[in-house]
């Protein structure tokens, strides 16, 4: 019987099986695709997950930088330039890889810590037993399974199969339209890189570009091809189902702007992909006895923002230790429930923000009256903070002992002072474990009982104001600097009774 059985190798269902396999669980990977589709989707990492990943070891390998992460200084909110250097501390990473790299990056860990990867494996049925999972695959094979869980997408076979609902709504309104495309010189500004339009200016990159008819973004990114895009408001809903071509996509980029781009297609495959209308949907539930969903199989929404790999992602690493704590017997009771209870806000959240981006950027003098006011309202720095807490997930607070103001945040980025010399945070939390850290050397005692499973280093900590601090698997802290009394029921309550 294998412990867990992931379905699906996209980065979710990656990122999980290297979770579980840090946290000692074997988990198996059943992907439906025989070979990764190295289809262009996400373009990049946006949000506090990029500082998740230098905790696992994992943004050198990506972004080829040897140095930590560092905030970016602009974004954008529903199509609004975010001035982001006004801000005291800016929360705001961004690592620009496409998703076939990271993909490829979580397979090639994953193949490290011996993850099972099973690919052209596609699950057709599933039946629940009171100790375990029995999966059918479309072959006629049949695998058991203590726990299974769906990081399938957002047509997830997985969710379908347990029985999970999907409720939500599906707007129609809207067409988008996107492709990788080359554009010739003159059309491109050589100071800024955006795109030159005669009679309008100049698209700046990586930004939206909402006109009164529609919407735009250019992304040319360096080394691999451009992507552009554009958003209308047809006045007849439409469900063309013919492929999109590149004409179509100028034609589009002629009505929202005013004025014709000519486009020329890239050498090798490309992406050429119409969506009709933004679905925006949270599973009734995240578990169904032992089945539980992750990532776009547990939500979807708009893509404005970017937000989905930052709300995926980290539902791996919240599920990932929890799953993990129960599989080896030590999970303290109601602890894998909680996995829903903490997620579902944050992807709530994410809800929020991207239909309210979606309303900003949509047709109207109305809504062109609401921008104008909200331009105003983004001017002072407290009102972009906290767009820029929200879009980068850097607002998230987990219920936790209302008398520890850190218990239940991310944790800062520390640095550890020992006789050995200074160690980041994010060079500690590699092998996924349970962290103490604590500046006055008489807490590890405390701690003694859960060694198997809790590590402890004593330092003098920088970057925080607490004296110690005992950090989840997932890097939110669970207890900050009490009395040994605290400390003793926060490592009950999190990571079960001790060995």
């Amino acid at each position: 019987m294998t412990d867990v059985i992931i379905v699906g190798a996209g980065p979710n269902g990656l990122m999980l099986a290297c979770e579980l396999a840090l946290a000692g669980v074997h988990p198996l990977v059943l992907e439906r695709h025989a070979t990764p589709t190295g289809e262009p989707r996400a373009n990049g990492l946006v949000g506090q997950v990029v500082r998740l990943l230098d905790r696992r070891g994992l943004y050198a390998r990506l972004s080829g930088e040897s140095t930590p992460p560092t905030p970016q200084p602009a974004f954008t909110f529903g199509a609004f330039p975010l001035d982001l250097t006004m801000l005291a501390e800016n929360p705001h990473y961004v690592l620009g890889v496409p998703q076939a790299q990271l993909e490829a990056g979580l397979a090639a860990r994953a193949a490290e810590l011996g993850v099972d990867l099973r690919r052209g494996h596609e699950v057709v049925d599933l039946r629940q037993r009171p100790d375990a999972v029995e999966v059918n695959l479309a072959d006629g094979t049949q695998l058991t399974s203590r726990f299974v869980v769906g990081a399938d997408g957002g047509r997830s076979a997985v969710r379908r199969l347990a029985g999970i609902d999907f409720p939500g709504v599906t707007n129609d309104r809207s067409i988008s339209r996107t492709a990788t495309v080359t554009v010739p010189g003159p059309s491109l500004d050589p100071e800024t890189g955006g795109l030159r339009v005669p009679g309008y200016g100049v698209v700046a990159p990586f930004q939206h570009t909402r006109t009164a008819r529609g919407l735009i973004a250019w992304a040319p990114f360096p080394g691999r091809p451009a992507i552009l895009s554009t958003t209308e408001w047809p006045d007849t809903p439409t469900n063309d189902e013919t492929p999109m071509t590149l004409a179509e996509l100028r034609a589009s980029v002629a009505r929202v702007l005013g004025a014709d781009i000519p486009l020329g297609a890239p050498d090798g495959p490309g992406l050429l992909r119409r969506l009709t209308g933004r679905n925006t949907r949270i599973a009734a539930r995240y578990r169904a006895g032992r089945v539980l969903l992750v990532g776009d199989a547990a939500h979807v929404h708009p893509a404005m923002g970017g937000p989905g790999l930052n709300l995926g992602l980290q539902d791996a690493v919240n599920l990932g230790w929890k799953l993990a704590a129960t599989v080896r017997g030590w999970a303290p009771q109601g602890l894998l429930d909680t996995y829903e209870s903490e997620r579902r806000p944050v992807a709530e959240r994410v809800v929020m923000s991207t239909q309210a981006q979606s309303a900003l950027i949509g047709p109207g003098d109305e809504i062109s009256g609401l921008r104008e006011l909200f331009a105003e309202l983004l001017r002072k720095p407290e009102v972009t903070g906290h767009i820029a807490a929200l879009m980068s997930g850097a607002d998230i607070s987990y219920p936790a002992d209302p008398t520890d103001p850190l218990a239940g945040r991310c944790a800062p980025d520390v640095v550890v002072h020992t006789d050995h010399g200074a160690t980041r945070l994010a060079e500690l939390t590699r092998t996924a474990r349970p962290l103490l850290l604590d500046s006055t050397g008489t807490h590890a005692g405390i701690a003694a009982p859960w060694r198997d499973r809790v590590d402890v280093v004593t330092g003098s900590l920088e970057g925080t104001t607490a004296t110690a601090l005992l950090i989840r698997p997932d890097c939110f802290i669970a207890w900050s600097a009490g009395n040994a009394a605290t400390l003793r029921a926060s490592l009950t309550h999190h990571f079960g009774l001790p060995g």
